[in-house]
């Protein structure tokens, strides 16, 4: 059983005493919210503490100058100079016969009997590539011989009678008409043998023209009949020759490149898929250029080469001189959207960027056409983590 007694104070408010579980359990929970209150209060102020603190800093009032330097980071640099090198140009072609010749049908045509050739092969100026039928051409010559005969039988006979009335003449028993007549006998007796002489060789020499003869000497780039095909004058090419084998490559260069280069510029032609280099030479350079790409075509000899095949892709680089410019190796020439750039250090040490021009890739590193003078710091690393105008500490790069 529970007792309670009351007091009463001088004002007259009863005051309880004694044990009371629901006010004991009141004073813990106004405990726990005070502690609550509390807690929130002090992260409250500790974060307008770290708020404040970032405001200064970037005010530049938190960090004095002698820390930010030293918190920098640290970049290599490099400082290029300038270089004499030799200039170069890179160019893409075709490549081609330097001088191709079709073969065709010359004379009337017929059926091929043999075709001796093949692609891929190196044929004497008059070698015969192939050949047609001519059985009946053979007959015909043949005919065309026995009129000869005939003419010169008939010939011999008008000489003869002309011989004997020249002697009775003498005597009076052929008078001047009959030897006038006679003469003109054989006069026209010798002119038929004559013509007979032309049309057999007008026979052996369109015969002769039956045979597909090499007009020159060179390598078999196509052929394109085969034996018992009929051919006539109309055919299209039956072979493609190269004359003396020479190639050639046609490399598409623009306006600058054309005016850089002349005839008998030295050049190295590097065909698609294979790692040989073949030495050639500006044998002539476009008069005009192409309306629709400004281009214009070099065209680069070459003497003959198993890996040079026409109608092949390659790459020419050609030479135009000599430059004096700054060489960067690869790894501080960086690119974007708007071009290559380099990052450089001014007098305040902070990064700045730099626009160039790239020129030809030597052994040594890019050329740098335009953009710097070679005195610049230029960073030689790790450019594209640093931001324009960021502080940084320098070391130069140790020389190879």
């Amino acid at each position: 059983m529970n007792y309670e007694s009351k007091v009463t104070a001088e004002k007259g408010d009863p005051i309880a005493v004694g044990f009371d579980p629901d006010a004991e359990e009141y004073e813990a929970k106004r405990g726990s919210d005070r502690r609550k209150v509390l807690i929130i209060a002090g992260l409250l102020v500790l974060g307008l503490a770290i708020a404040a603190f970032f405001v200064m800093r970037s005010n530049g009032t938190a960090t004095p100058a002698g820390d930010e330097n030293a918190q920098a980071p640290t970049v290599t640099v490099i400082t290029p100079g300038q270089t004499t090198v030799e200039g170069q140009i890179t160019a893409t072609g075709t490549l081609s016969a330097r001088r191709e010749m079709p073969v065709g049908v010359v004379g009337e045509g017929g059926r091929v009997v043999s075709v001796p050739v093949d692609a891929g092969d190196w044929v004497r100026q008059g070698q015969v590539l192939a050949s047609i039928d001519q059985s009946v051409q053979s007959q015909q010559v043949q005919s065309a011989g026995a009129q000869i005969q005939v003419a010169q039988a008939d010939a011999d006979l008008a000489q003869a009678n002309l011989d004997r009335a020249l002697q009775l003449v003498e005597r009076g028993f052929v008078s001047t008409a009959d030897v006038d007549r006679l003469t003109a006998t054989r006069d026209a007796a010798v002119a038929r043998v004559r013509v007979a002489q032309a049309q057999l060789g007008e026979l052996r020499a369109r015969n002769a023209r039956l045979n597909i003869l090499a007009p020159a000497s060179g390598y078999v780039l196509e052929r394109n009949v085969e034996p018992g095909q009929t051919v006539s004058a109309g055919s299209p090419p039956l072979f493609r020759i190269a004359r003396g084998g020479e190639m050639e490559l046609l490399a598409r260069l623009n306006e600058d490149s054309l005016t850089s280069i002349s005839v008998g510029t030295s050049a190295q032609i590097r065909p698609v898929g294979t790692d040989k280099l073949f030495t050639g030479q500006v044998w002539q350079v476009s008069p005009t250029i192409d309306e629709q790409d400004r281009q214009g075509t070099a065209r680069i000899a070459l003497s003959y080469a198993e890996g040079l095949r026409p109608g092949g892709f390659a790459t020419a680089t050609i030479a135009s001189g000599t430059v004096v410019a700054p060489i960067l190796p690869e790894s501080a020439v960086l690119s974007d959207r708007d071009g290559a750039y380099v990052l450089i250090i001014n007098g305040e040490d902070k990064a700045e960027r730099r626009s160039v021009t790239t020129g030809t890739v030597t052994s040594q590193g890019i050329v740098i056409a335009e953009g710097l003078t070679g005195s610049e710091r230029v960073v030689l690393r790790a450019g594209g983590f640093l931001t324009e105008g960021e502080t940084v500490k320098t070391q130069m790069a140790e020389a190879d």
